[in-house]
C-alpha cells in the first residue's frame, strides 16, 4: 500500500509538479485547502513560489499556520519546498520585515552583491549542494545522494538558520548559504526536487521512505 502525503494549497505555487514527482516515488497524494484536513495526515509538503509576506497573510487567514506548526509539534513529518522552506523562519527581510512561522529561529535574507562583484539575482539554475557531515538527520534526508551533486533553484533570497548544527546542505552563490535543513521530522529545501531530475527524486523517495501510513480522510 503506498503511503499517503498531502500536498497543502494555499495558492503559491504549481502543486502538480510536485505531486507527480511524488507518485513516481511511490506516494498517495491528496491536495489539501484547510487546517483542519491536516490532522488526517502523517505526513505534510508546504511547496510555493512568490512572495513571503503574501503567502504568510494567506495561511494566518486559513489557520493553516496554526495547524501546520500542530503538525510538527507532534513529531510528524513535514517537508518545506522553496518558498515553503522559508516560511518556517522567525522573519524575512524580503520588501520590508515580516514575522515567519518561527518554527526555526533565524531570517531569510536577500542576495547582495559583494563590492565590484556581479552576482546574478535571482539565484537561478544547477548548482552544487554540499552535504553537512555533522548534521544528525542528513544522512536520512541524503541517503543515496552523493556530495556536490547538481540540483535546481530558483530564488532571491535564503535562509539563515540560527542554529548551524540545522543546516543539511550549503550551496554558494557569491556566498555559501543553507540550501537545506534537516531537524528530526523537518526536513526543508531552498531548491525544487521535483525540477531536480534522479537527485530530487532520490530526496523525495526518502521523504516517503520516513512517513508514516495514514487514513486520509476528510
Amino acid at each position: 500500500m503506498n503511503k499517503k502525503i498531502a500536498i497543502i494549497d494555499y495558492g503559491m505555487g504549481n502543486l502538480r509538479s510536485v505531486s507527480k514527482a511524488l507518485e513516481l516515488c511511490g506516494a498517495d497524494v491528496d491536495i489539501i485547502t484547510e487546517s483542519t484536513q491536516i490532522k488526517n495526515y502523517n505526513s505534510i509538503i508546504l511547496p510555493g513560489v512568490g512572495a513571503f509576506k503574501p503567502a504568510m497573510t494567506i495561511l494566518e487567514e486559513k489557520k493553516l499556520d496554526v495547524a501546520v506548526k500542530e503538525h510538527i509539534l507532534n513529531k510528524k513529518m513535514f517537508l518545506g519546498i522553496c518558498l515553503g522552506f522559508q516560511l518556517l523562519f522567525s522573519k524575512s527581510y524580503e520588501d520590508g520585515l515580516h514575522e515567519g512561522l518561527n518554527i526555526v529561529e533565524g531570517t531569510v535574507e536577500k542576495f547582495v552583491p559583494k563590492q565590484n562583484e556581479k552576482l546574478i539575482v535571482p539565484h537561478m539554475g544547477w548548482n552544487k549542494i554540499f552535504i553537512s557531515k555533522t548534521n544528525k538527520t542528513v544522512k536520512e534526508m541524503y541517503n543515496g545522494i552523493k556530495d556536490e551533486s547538481y540540483v535546481y533553484f530558483v530564488h532571491s533570497y535564503f535562509c539563515k538558520p540560527a542554529n548551524k548544527e540545522y543546516i543539511a546542505t550549503t550551496t554558494n552563490h557569491s556566498i555559501d548559504f543553507c540550501s537545506s535543513i534537516a531537524i528530526d521530522n523537518i526536513w526543508g529545501c531552498q531548491f525544487h526536487p521535483e525540477k531536480s531530475s534522479t537527485i530530487g527524486l532520490q530526496l523525495l523517495k526518502n521523504f516517503v521512505s520516513k512517513c508514516e501510513d495514514s487514513n486520509g480522510s476528510n
